[in-house]
């Protein structure tokens, strides 16, 4: 039986600290922030007098208090850390109070007295593109030639796919505790997936160099890319009112600033144009994607890349021309989110292919399967990249057979042939994730390992754990690599003065990146310590096995030894040993993901090390007097190499699935014509519960080809997410169950959030244009 983790444990029974759980900080104040009501505004005067008179507020901070950079930003500096002179969307932060507790912090925010004079404000994608506000420029992607065959096309389809954005809402809301030391030294405890860019944001907010800041993450109470780079800016505002008060500063942000001054993910317009052989095989498709980037560029041009990168998923496309634009809207800015990119890329392929298959009349999965990449001839992504595929058809058919696919097609036709209100659906799809980060110089991993005299270890890696289970994977790697027991392993706080330049924990590569880094640097140390137990044992240092916490020459039987096994010895008597000789019992791993090489210019290259496969099949029901819809069974069969921890591993598929779930059915982030956001609480805004997981909910391990990641496993963390798009293609054979025989009917319009609602009005579309005369 495995052993309980203990951060398991500690998240059980309320002992697992979090940012605003530190208590050995000695009276910290607290910093509140000075929003913006308006989307797009100029600043006239901000009236700090009243705020700064009252007991207990120690400081009101506005743009001019920075000592050094006043911008900050993920890849470019067009955000103020502070509005000096405009605003640019609901919620960006004007001032900052800071008081003896949250009250008071909040009461001196109330009292600051700003005016503004309002200006016409962009809110969505479409009227971006009418007023030509635009972050970047183009990224586009071209194979072959697409006008030829698309004019020649036996079946040619043209429209649009939307998506819209998703709210993060991890359990834990940003937060940062920021404590001011000697000679001028910046500790800070913060929520991110990235302390390198803390400690770096922090270094240039204040004016100093990066060797005084110090960033801590033990923990993180849930990410899902919000905490990649949002998190920065919350931490330099408690690190400047630190600096600037001589005091330990905590900024915690409640559910509704939390959601209302963050990103999300991006909404997405897509326009589509493709064509069809009569077989159902893809001769040509031409895209433009807009995504709405928000105020600031943040991370949205790679997110944008990474969906034109994704617009194939599974399937070989011999003609493309795909293009995409990040648009400008006064809006918090989009940021990453699992998948980044990569559902709203593969959700046009799929919503094209289940058009495609109702006009040409083609069974869905057929049509796939027609599509697939598999035959080595084309086995070429649209940017060059190569994808030994040979597994991805067998994984589809296993699939299909493991799922009944065909039977169950069968009787749902039945089924929904005899029932009038009630319809089921089923749909199958692929997923095809390329793993790394795009950004090559970010595919990089760091580790510091400690073996003490008395055989305990402590590991440090540059990776933060944020509910993944990074934690369990990296003790079992070190575990592994230096043949001792899990319990003897401690995994410390992950901190920049140990693991230097680190890249954010994010692109699903936390435990490849990592893991490689943690393994060379066991290899550094076993190899001391094999010389130095060979000594002891009186035998050659290549002989020996770690394992279970001994040392073991062949023919030892990992308990005693003696005159029927050979010589052995414990782990801990090598380390005390080798510390006796003087020999070091630390060592710094890294590791560089190799062969990664994009150019964006271009559109051609390998930005990825290796893809990640697997495929979902869904049933739904649906209710055709209201809309609503359940799901019946999922069956995922899904490639995680050689796992490193299986548990962790089917938890992330279900987990990714379940939140994917929640973006194609039920979230829906809402503004009002003033830019202000709606959608501000879990009483608005609707995530996925208990009540929404199929009680049939079956996940397969494939047993594919190993990666050359860790230990040949292969990462979990967002490939699962894009298999809830079954659901999807499920619920478009329901509605279409509807059509009642009919010839000649427009495209099922169904964008998502494909909710009771929208469902609703899709059918009742189908059933009045396929039966003008049926009542509704």
């Amino acid at each position: 039986m495995k052993t309980p983790d203990a951060n398991a444990w500690r998240h059980c029974n309320g002992s697992a600290v979090y940012v605003d759980d530190i208590r050995w900080v000695r009276d910290p104040l607290v910093a509140y922030p000075v929003v913006s009501p308006h989307a797009h505004a100029d600043i006239l005067e901000v009236d700090t007098v009243s705020a700064s008179g009252l007991a207990g507020v120690h400081a009101v901070l506005l743009a001019d208090a920075i000592p050094g950079s006043p911008a900050i930003g993920a890849v470019t500096a067009d955000e103020a850390l502070l509005a000096h002179d405009r605003v640019h969307y609901c919620g960006q932060i004007v001032a900052l109070v800071v008081g003896d507790a949250p009250d008071t912090a909040r009461a001196g925010a109330e009292a600051v007295c700003v005016r503004y004079r309002q200006l016409d404000a962009v809110l969505d994608i479409e009227a971006a593109i009418a007023a030509g506000s635009f972050h970047g420029t183009p990224h586009r992607i071209r194979r072959g030639d697409v006008d030829h065959p698309l004019d020649r096309a036996p079946l040619r389809i043209r429209g649009t796919v939307h998506s819209q954005g998703q709210d993060h809402f991890y359990l834990e809301t940003h937060a940062a505790l920021a404590i001011p030391g000697e000679g001028g030294e910046m500790t800070v405890y913060a929520s991110t997936q990235h302390p390198t860019g803390v400690q770096t944001t922090v270094a240039a907010v204040l004016g100093i160099p990066r060797h005084l800041v110090r960033c801590e993450v033990t923990r993180v109470g849930g990410g899902f890319g919000g905490k990649e780079t949002q998190a920065q800016g919350y931490a330099a505002l408690a690190a400047l009112a630190a600096q600037h008060t001589g005091r330990p500063v905590k900024l915690r942000l409640d559910r509704e600033q939390d959601m209302s001054q963050t990103g999300k993910r991006h909404p997405f317009r897509s326009h589509y144009d493709a064509g069809f052989h009569s077989d159902g095989r893809l001769l040509a498709l031409r895209v433009r994607a807009y995504s709405d980037g928000g105020w600031s560029t943040d991370l949205s041009e790679a997110v944008l890349d990474r969906a034109l990168l994704h617009l194939d998923n599974a399937y070989h496309l011999p003609n493309v021309d795909f293009e995409g634009r990040v648009c400008r809207t006064n809006l918090p800015s989009n940021t990453a989110f699992r998948g980044f990119g990569g559902p709203q890329g593969m959700l046009v392929i799929e919503r094209i292919l289940d058009r495609a298959a109702q006009e040409l009349d083609i069974e869905p999965s057929l049509l796939r399967r027609r599509n697939l990449y598999g035959d080595p001839s084309r086995n070429t992504t649209p940017y060059g990249q190569r994808f030994a595929a040979d597994h991805l058809i067998r994984l589809w058919d296993e699939l299909r057979s493991i799922s009944s696919f065909t039977q169950r097609r069968s009787e749902i036709e039945a089924f929904n042939s005899d029932s009038r209100f009630i319809r089921r659906g089923i749909g199958i799809t692929p997923v095809k994730f390329g793993i790394s980060f795009t950004t090559a110089s970010l595919n990089h991993g760091g580790a510091f390992l400690i073996v003490y005299a008395d055989g305990s270890v402590q590991l440090n890696h540059g990776g933060v754990e944020m509910g993944q289970g990074l934690r369990d994977k990296m003790v079992t790697i070190c575990a592994q690599g230096l043949g001792v027991t899990r319990d003897s392993v401690r995994p410390m706080p992950t901190s920049t003065d140990k693991i230097p330049n680190t890249p954010p924990t994010a692109a699903s590569s936390g435990s490849d990146l990592n893991g490689a880094a943690v393994a060379q640097a066991c290899g550094k140390i076993r190899s001391r310590l094999a010389t130095v137990a060979a000594q002891l044992l009186g035998v050659e240092a290549a002989s020996l096995k770690f394992a279970g916490g001994r040392v073991m020459s062949p023919g030892a039987d990992g308990a005693h030894g003696g005159p029927h096994g050979g010589p052995q010895c414990s782990f801990a008597d090598v380390a005390a040993q080798a510390w006796r000789q003087r020999v070091p019992l630390s060592a710094v791993g890294s590791y560089a993901t190799p062969g990664i090489a994009y150019d964006r210019e271009r559109g051609r290259g390998t930005p990825f090390h290796y893809f990640a496969c697997g495929a979902a099949v869904a049933e739904v029901e649906v209710n055709g007097l209201t809309g609503e819809y359940a799901l019946r069974r999922i069956d995922i069969l899904h490639d995680v190499g050689k796992s490193v921890a299986d548990e962790v591993d089917r938890g992330q598929i279900e987990g990714g699935f379940i939140q994917a779930l929640g973006w194609i059915s039920c979230e829906d982030v809402r503004f009002d014509d003033a830019g202000r956001l709606l959608t501000r609480g879990p009483s608005t805004y609707k995530i996925p519960t208990i009540g929404d997981v199929p009680t049939d909910f079956r996940v397969t391990f494939f047993d594919g080809p190993p990666s050359p990641a860790i230990l040949g496993s292969k990462a979990v963390g967002e490939p699962p997410y894009m298999l809830a798009l079954s659901v999807v293609s499920a619920l478009h054979h329901a509605i279409t169950s509807w059509d009642e025989s009919a010839t000649d009917l427009p495209p099922l319009a169904l964008d998502l959030p494909c909710s009771p609602q929208a469902v609703l009005c899709a059918i009742e579309h189908r059933k009045v244009t396929s039966n003008p005369d049926a009542s509704a």
